[in-house]
């Protein structure tokens, strides 16, 4: 999977800690963009159709063992084949000896090498999942991000309407701030949206009248999360007497991020209503929704039935 996003070779590097038998003069500014890796059995038998060297090349115990069964001339001219093609690495696992024919082609051709004691499917599986990580698609929304009860919880709404209020009054309440103002998204998979703060603003809170304060000095770490998941999208509004709110919650209201579907709900604001508890009451009823429970739709079922029965 091609991204428009890019992560340095050296920061995966780092943090899986490959050990470097031989990088490449670029090594320092390789840029991955591709976040899918390839096992090159086939390549080293031969076929390179459909081959995309952009992907990083992972040899395991298969690879190896068809290896040894090769002369060494053989091998020189399977790794010559493999390390003609602008390979961003390659990755040795099971912390297996390297054959000198590997090296030998990697100095020649300039390649990146590493060996790794882990395990190959483990290994695939935890660099894969990195790889999305660092390319997934992502945004940056105005609003507000709280963890409540588990779930994230995204406050959408015009300036000035109370959003950072509204999280400051959670916090207290004993939930967790992970972003005020500025939420940067990525879409983790398909369905799976995580949201952080920009590093430079990353646990600091505007408040009109008192200006910026650190939520993580001020209520302890225990106050604050670096990422999320977003679970759930509230939008507050200024409360419009002619405007019909739903009362019944039948309705189910859904916002569009990155391609994911995320249950919304509109809150009309207006003095005396008590939001921390309206937020604490919505992220709730959403969990027991996830969990199949919709409180609405059974006292809807609970009315029609008692109708039909001639009870009311």
């Amino acid at each position: 999977m091609s991204s428009k996003y890019s992560v340095l070779l050296r920061t995966i590097v780092e943090e899986h800690g490959l050990e470097p038998l031989h990088t490449s003069a670029d090594y320092a500014e390789r840029l991955l963009t591709v976040a899918d890796v390839n096992r090159p059995a086939l390549q080293l038998a031969g076929f390179y159709n459909y081959f995309d060297p952009k992907r990083i090349q992972i040899l395991g115990r298969v690879e190896s063992t068809y290896l040894e069964l090769k002369t060494e001339a053989e091998r020189r001219s399977c790794f010559e084949e493999l390390m003609r093609y602008d390979i961003s690495a390659l990755v040795i696992c099971h912390g297996a000896s390297v054959f000198p024919e590997c090296l030998e082609m990697a100095e020649k051709y300039d390649r990146n090498v590493f060996v790794t004691p882990e395990d190959t499917s483990d290994f695939m599986a935890d660099l894969i999942s990195s790889l999305h990580t660092h390319l997934a698609p992502r945004t940056t929304m105005h609003g507000v991000l709280v963890e409540v009860h588990g779930e994230g919880v995204l406050i959408t709404g015009d300036s000035g309407i109370g959003k950072s209020e509204t999280a400051l009054e959670l916090i207290k309440r004993g939930h967790k701030l992970i972003a005020d103002d500025a939420v940067d998204i990525r879409r983790i998979g398909r369905r799976r949206l995580v949201g952080t703060a920009p590093e430079l603003i990353r646990y600091y809170m505007e408040l009109r009248g008192i200006g910026v304060v650190d939520v993580r000095h001020l209520y302890g770490v225990g106050a604050v999360k670096p990422e999320g998941d977003i679970d759930l999208v509230v939008n507050l509004e200024a409360w419009d007497d002619q405007k019909a709110y739903d009362r019944l919650g039948l309705t189910n209201e859904t916002q569009d991020i990155l391609g994911v579907t995320v249950p919304s709900v509109t809150i009309p604001v207006r003095p005396g209503r008590n939001l921390a508890v309206i937020l604490e009451l919505a992220s709730m009823n959403n969990r027991q929704k996830k969990m199949g429970y919709n409180a609405a739709e059974t006292l809807a079922s609970n009315v029609d039935h008692a109708v039909d029965s001639g009870l009311v």
